[in-house]
């Protein structure tokens, strides 16, 4: 039993730097990227702090880049009881890719992740949730390199992503191959006919606590846990700005002052553990 019930929700972070993000022009270029003042190292910490003090376990979906330029944070995520899936190298979107050369991104973010936490790597959530309808390749990809789980799946219409599955956790088996991966796609709320995200990013940035809350008892009605993601500089209020479309400029930077306080509140209602153990596989088994 959990502080709302009977449901173990999954809490997971994304750890990028805020020049990851997609499709700005002034952050395309990787070889610019070192040059740019990190948030990564502080607001990470701070995550790892906050969630192990809380008595909860969660998931660190790292990027390779990251972990290669700051392997102490990956250590001090497994020192501290934590998973550490993978979010692959170069944060590119994998339906812009061809399975090659997501092979050798994801072959190289494994091996740098696993050399600095000395885990094994299970999980996989691709960059901008970009795994779409087309790219089914990248489960037979992920089960090539010995990939355990996928999380990488959004039931619902968003700008660089989107996929029809079922909602909460499933078995996928729409690899070309037919081998079937575990899934646990993102959390969908309904307010009326309208299908909305409310457990991640800008969306829980934005929502107000009550309505976050909605979601998730509406969720666990349906024998599903919830499934946060967020970012280190969800939590940066002074994330650096450049130049983007307005609705961007809003989505990235609206609340991030509040992410804080709503992060505590939720770990102090539900009971949350990282995603493996919400989809019950095994790490000692990998």
């Amino acid at each position: 039993m959990n502080r709302s019930g009977h449901i173990t929700d999954a809490l997971s972070f994304d750890i990028e730097d805020w020049f990851h993000i997609v499709e700005v022009a002034s952050l395309a270029d990787p070889d610019a990227w070192g040059d740019k003042e990190s948030l990564v190292e502080r607001y990470t910490e701070w995550i790892i702090q906050a969630v192990t003090e809380a008595g909860a376990r969660c998931t660190f979906f790292v990027l390779g880049w990251i972990a290669e330029r700051y392997p102490h944070l990956v250590k001090l995520m497994v020192e501290s009881g934590h998973e550490v899936g993978t979010h692959s190298y170069w944060h590119r979107k994998v339906y812009e890719l061809d399975p090659e050369t997501f092979a050798e991104d994801m072959r190289r973010s494994i091996d740098v992740i696993e050399s600095a936490g000395g885990c094994k790597v299970l999980g996989f959530r691709a960059p901008s949730f970009s795994i779409t309808q087309g790219t089914e390749w990248a489960f037979d990809v992920l089960h090539d390199l010995g990939i355990k789980y996928d999380a990488s799946l959004f039931p619902a219409d968003r700008a660089h992503g989107g996929y029809p599955c079922k909602e909460g956790p499933h078995v996928f088996e729409g690899a070309p191959s037919g081998r079937p991966m575990p899934e646990l796609p993102m959390s969908i709320m309904r307010i009326g006919p309208k299908r909305l995200a409310f457990s991640g990013g800008g969306y829980l940035r934005l929502l107000p606590l009550w309505l976050i809350r909605r979601g998730f008892a509406q969720q666990h009605a349906r024998g599903m846990p919830a499934v946060i993601y967020l970012h280190p500089r969800d939590f940066a209020p002074d994330c650096p700005r450049v130049p983007m479309p307005l609705h961007r400029r809003f989505k990235c930077y609206v609340n991030t002052r509040g992410t804080k306080q709503k992060l505590k509140a939720l770990l102090q209602q539900y009971h949350f553990a990282s995603c493996a153990d919400v989809l019950g596989i095994d790490a000692s088994a990998g």
